[in-house]
């Protein structure tokens, strides 16, 4: 039976009852990053994120949100510890959306991008990319097609840093097109890619450690219906009236 990744994309979107949901699961730490964002809408973002880290891999390895530790590894991937060890987990944001990667038992990264607006990718390409995707982005027929390879590359090459730990300026030139195994060369280590399903101008990729093949299994989500589903949160935030969402 082949492994497996659950994999979840959701708006950042929220009431503001959703976002004092999503902050009430962080720990002080991860509330004090938050609140020390300048910027209203990164700080709201932020919150709706954690919050779903935590609620996703809680449901994934049975815990209260609230109760798991993340410990950051040599370059900065943090790790879940203590009972949860077994298990990985990866984050990322873009723009207004969120995406949550849970593994039971291989490291994962996930990525996901907007292509920059406005912005031509076809000489950063040229720096660091290998030489054949460089050509490749500047292959593309316009500049919205250019941005989008660049793109899909961008968050290959992040998806597999994630899950192999290391840093991503050294793994840049390291070819992810057109072959889903890569080898990052800090820390190195081989890893499998899949291209995720994204709405919009969106690209996104996963990552598991090792060659071996996964099943990807891929829920799209809004804030709204993950803490309506998740029964320790509504137990207490039920309202006087017995509202749960």
């Amino acid at each position: 039976m082949r492994d497996a990744v659950r994999v979840w994309i959701l708006p950042v979107a929220a009431s503001p009852a959703e976002l004092a949901r999503c902050r009430a699961v962080l720990d002080p730490a991860e509330k004090a990053r938050g609140a020390a964002l300048g910027d209203e809408a990164l700080r709201d973002r932020f919150a709706v994120a954690h919050g779903a880290l935590r609620l996703l891999a809680a449901r994934t390895v049975g815990a209260p949100p609230e109760a798991l530790t993340w410990r950051p590894g040599r370059h900065g991937k943090p790790a879940l510890t203590g009972p949860w060890a077994g298990a990985h987990t990866s984050l990322s944001y873009s723009g207004d959306l969120v995406a949550v990667a849970v593994s039971a038992d291989r490291p994962v990264g996930v990525d996901l991008q907007h292509p920059p607006a406005g912005r031509d990718p076809v000489p950063l390409a040229a720096r660091f990319f290998h030489p054949g995707e460089a050509q490749h982005v500047a292959g593309g027929a316009d500049a919205a097609e250019r941005a989008h390879r660049f793109t899909r590359l961008w968050v290959r090459k992040e998806a597999a840093v994630k899950a192999a730990g290391g840093r991503l300026w050294p793994n840049l030139a390291v070819p992810v097109h057109p072959d889903d195994m890569v080898t990052c060369v800090d820390v190195p280590a081989r890893q499998r890619l899949t291209d995720l399903a994204t709405p919009a101008a969106y690209r996104a990729a996963v990552a598991l450690a090792g060659d071996a093949a996964y099943a990807v299994e891929f829920h799209p989500l809004t804030l709204t219906d993950l803490l309506c589903s998740d029964d320790s949160m509504l137990e207490r935030t039920r309202d006087p009236r017995g509202h749960r969402c």
